[in-house]
């Protein structure tokens, strides 16, 4: 996975460098990535997988469209992780599943693989601090301590579902602040 996303941040430093055969091949390497990912996510939600090559059209224009906003000296993958979760929800949405995306299975992206938080991971916490105590407390234990959302729970005397709650309005939060718009 290392290797990958080193060889993918690469490519895409070359296109946003205006290399456009290196951004023509980080997008051919991406589809099969994010359509394994996307057919994952719609089995788990009981829709059919044919709807993936949709969300990965979707993926790879929301790509295009805000590559400006990744920081070359972070890392890719999970930024592109993270434009599909979103992809993928809102396609769930608009088609009126009942399922749900368990941010469980998204644990590798929220929690920090050891106990240094990564640069980014302390421009999380530092945005945090401005947040409600409940969502601050959920953000430390999934961010920086890298529990789930059932240790998260028991740890802050939650249950699952607030926890949910808490992170998404947290994290509402931190994207308008970070966008500017907060």
């Amino acid at each position: 996975m290392k290797d990958r996303d080193e060889e993918w941040r690469g490519l895409m430093r070359a296109g946003l460098a205006g290399d456009e055969a290196a951004y023509r091949q980080l997008l051919h390497a991406l589809a099969p990535f994010l359509r394994q990912i996307a057919r994952s996510g719609l089995a788990r939600a009981g829709r059919p997988v044919a709807e993936a090559e949709d969300i990965v059209q979707e993926v790879l224009i929301a790509i295009h469209l805000k590559r400006a906003s990744w920081l070359s000296t972070e890392p890719f993958v999970p930024w592109v992780r993270a434009i599909l979760r979103h992809k993928l929800i809102d396609a769930l949405r608009r088609r009126g599943a009942t399922g749900s995306v368990d941010i469980d299975d998204l644990a590798e992206v929220i929690a920090a693989p050891d106990g240094t938080p990564e640069i980014a991971t302390r421009d999380v916490v530092k945005l945090a601090e401005t947040l409600p105590a409940g969502q601050k407390a959920v953000i430390r234990a999934m961010f920086v301590d890298g529990h789930d959302t059932a240790e998260t729970a028991r740890a802050l005397n939650m249950s699952p579902g607030a926890v949910r709650v808490q992170l998404h309005r947290a994290l509402g939060a931190l994207a308008g602040m970070l966008r500017g718009t907060i």
